[in-house]
Order: C-alpha cells, then sequence, then structure tokens
C-alpha cells in the first residue's frame, strides 16, 4: 500500500485484526483492497452485501462460515462419530489442519463474522467484540438428543442488531432440521441474510479450496482492474459505507443476548427431581418449550433429562444453571447450548 499497489488477499485474520488500519492507509494512498476470498471461499457474499443488497437496511445474518467445523458436525450425526473421531477423519481428507484450533474453537468463524457484520451494518471492525464459542467439548450424545427432538446442530456465526445494540457471537446451536441452514453439510458454506426489502435470503456454495478461493481472488483482481480509471472518493467502499459514515454501534456482552437454549443434565432417578428443577427455571422467568427424559441403563441410579427453553436473556439462564447444579439431585454440570429458528 505504501508502494501504491493495490492488494488482494483472502487472509481473513488479516483483515479482521488490521482491517481498520489497513483501509484507511489505502484510502490515504489511493489504493484498493480486495478481500472477497477472506469469507465463505467462492460465495460472492461480500459483493452481495456491499452492492447487491446495497437498497436494503440489513438487520442482522447467519452463517455456516468454516467448512472444517461443519464436516466434523455432520459426521457426527450421520456417521454417529464421537468428535475426537470426526476430527481425525477431517484431518485424514485434509479439511482441518494438524493444529486445528482455529476451526474448532470458533475463532476462524469470529474473523469471518466480523468482517460480514461490518459490511452489513455500517460499523468499524470489532472483532475483539465478537463473542466465540467452538465445538471443541461438543458430545455425541447432545448432536443425537438433538435430532430426536427435531433439531440439527451447527456452527453458526450471528449478527444481529436491535435498538440496544449489536449481537456478534460464534456457537454451537440447534437449528430446526427443515430450516435451510440445517440442511448445508459437509464442508460447504451459507450465509443467511435477513433485510428490509428483500427479506431472507440464502448465499450457499464451498467454503474453501482450489477453485473457490481461486474464483473469488480473480473476481477481486476483475473489480480492481474495472476501477482503475475511477476517482478513489467514489470506488465502493470497502466497508459498503464511506469511512466517515462508519458508526461505532454497541456490541452488547454475551449474558444481555437473548436466546432460546437447550440444557441437558443428569439426575438421580427419584420423584421430585423434575420439580425442583422446574421451579428453579419458574422463578427466574425461564419457560420450558419441551422436555424428554431418558430411561435410565439397567442398574443406573441417574438418568439424562433434556429441556428445551423458551427465550430468555443468558444472565437469568446462566443463574438458573448455578442453582441446578447445586440440587443434591444432580450430578455434574448442566450443558447449555443455543437454539434458533432465525426467524425474520
Amino acid at each position: 500500500i505504501g508502494a501504491g499497489k493495490h492488494v488482494v488477499t483472502a487472509n481473513k485474520a488479516l483483515i479482521a485484526h488490521h482491517g481498520n488500519e489497513i483501509f484507511d492507509a489505502a484510502r490515504r494512498a489511493g489504493v484498493a483492497v480486495g478481500f472477497e476470498a477472506a469469507v465463505a471461499g467462492g460465495i460472492p457474499i461480500i459483493k452481495t452485501l456491499r452492492e447487491g443488497l446495497a437498497g436494503n437496511r440489513i438487520d442482522g445474518l447467519a452463517g455456516i462460515i468454516n467448512g472444517t467445523a461443519n464436516y466434523i458436525l455432520t459426521q457426527m450425526r450421520d456417521a454417529g462419530l464421537d468428535f475426537a473421531t470426526a476430527l481425525a477423519d477431517a484431518q485424514r481428507l485434509g479439511y482441518a489442519e494438524a493444529d486445528p484450533s482455529f476451526d474448532i474453537d470458533g475463532v476462524d468463524a469470529a474473523h469471518k463474522l466480523a468482517i460480514l457484520a461490518s459490511i452489513a451494518f455500517g460499523m468499524p471492525l470489532c472483532f475483539d467484540q465478537v463473542q466465540v464459542h467452538g465445538i471443541r467439548n461438543l458430545s455425541a450424545v447432545d448432536v443425537d438428543y438433538a435430532g430426536q427432538l427435531g433439531y440439527r446442530l451447527k456452527l453458526l456465526g450471528i449478527a444481529r442488531r436491535s435498538p440496544a445494540g449489536v449481537q456478534l457471537r460464534v456457537h454451537p446451536t440447534l437449528l430446526p432440521q427443515r430450516h435451510l441452514l440445517a440442511q448445508v453439510d459437509g464442508v460447504i458454506n451459507a450465509v443467511l441474510v435477513d433485510s428490509d426489502a428483500l427479506g431472507q435470503s440464502l448465499y450457499y456454495g464451498a467454503g474453501a479450496g482450489a477453485g473457490p478461493t481461486a474464483s473469488a481472488v480473480v473476481a477481486d483482481l476483475v473489480d480492481i482492474a474495472r476501477a482503475l480509471t475511477i476517482d478513489p472518493e467514489h470506488r465502493v467502499p470497502y466497508l459498503a459505507f464511506h469511512h466517515d459514515h462508519l458508526q461505532a454501534l454497541p456490541v452488547l456482552p454475551d449474558d444481555a443476548v437473548e436466546s432460546a437454549f437447550y440444557l441437558r443434565l443428569t439426575a438421580l432417578d427419584q420423584p421430585g427431581v423434575l420439580a425442583d428443577v422446574t421451579r428453579i427455571l419458574g422463578d427466574l422467568g425461564i419457560s420450558i418449550e419441551a422436555i424428554l427424559q431418558k430411561e435410565p441403563a439397567p442398574g443406573a441410579s441417574h438418568v439424562a433429562v433434556i429441556l428445551l427453553t423458551h427465550t430468555v436473556r443468558e444472565r437469568a439462564l446462566r443463574d438458573a444453571i448455578a442453582r441446578i447444579e447445586a440440587l443434591p439431585s444432580i450430578d455434574g454440570s448442566v450443558v447449555s447450548l443455543h437454539l434458533d429458528h432465525l426467524e425474520h
């Protein structure tokens, strides 16, 4: 940039961490920075948000934006594999690195979500405010129970805005089996966008690989070539809005987010236990949508209980979990996972 060269990159971490300063330097130098390949491989989601949906106010988006994690979750569901075996399979096929931390801990998806949210909402990049929870500790039993209840588990990047602020979060999420994003399997990526004029629209395709990445890189090269004769001040802005109009929107902390939840607890197989749990939830204003109680194994003293809640503020849910775990009839920790219908 300092030498007056245009730049094309597929490095999502670079843009997520340093995009604000890179774009500022590029503006001052009058050069272009293309980064379509940094998010969702060959899907032209950057161009779509920045140009194709320019006539819309974007209120939210949700995406499967890490193919490695999606492949692992697909194998856990379809082949009945545990997490470690599914990860080893992904590494054997070249879908996961020798050190897969960025993929399975949600960091890679968080890099991409930070970029998408900035373009969608016209705000500076703020990767350090994304709430990130990966799939490393996900159990095969929860994948199975989700299926029994009519849901599928996906690692989602979710960005929503409301009068209170912006939600930026990456975490495993239960989706209804019939939802379009729930049908996205293997290493494929997909991004669902909510906008005022168009409504919901879905962008689906290969999220990585030589061909998809090359497709996005060449598209950026063509865009830059076409823009060479355009005054730099009139080129398409990097984050969709002119830099003077970017707004530093407040990002909601984790415990202020509202969501429905899946809870799995291990309880003594005796009368009154479920009543104690539901009383705690009721005292904190948490209503239950569904309950699944499994039969105990022969000779076992404990039984698995799965509850689905209606929408609740995460702070209240954490209080409820702490109280439930303190019950003498509850063994170990309560597993909690987000549940979302992604309704417009």
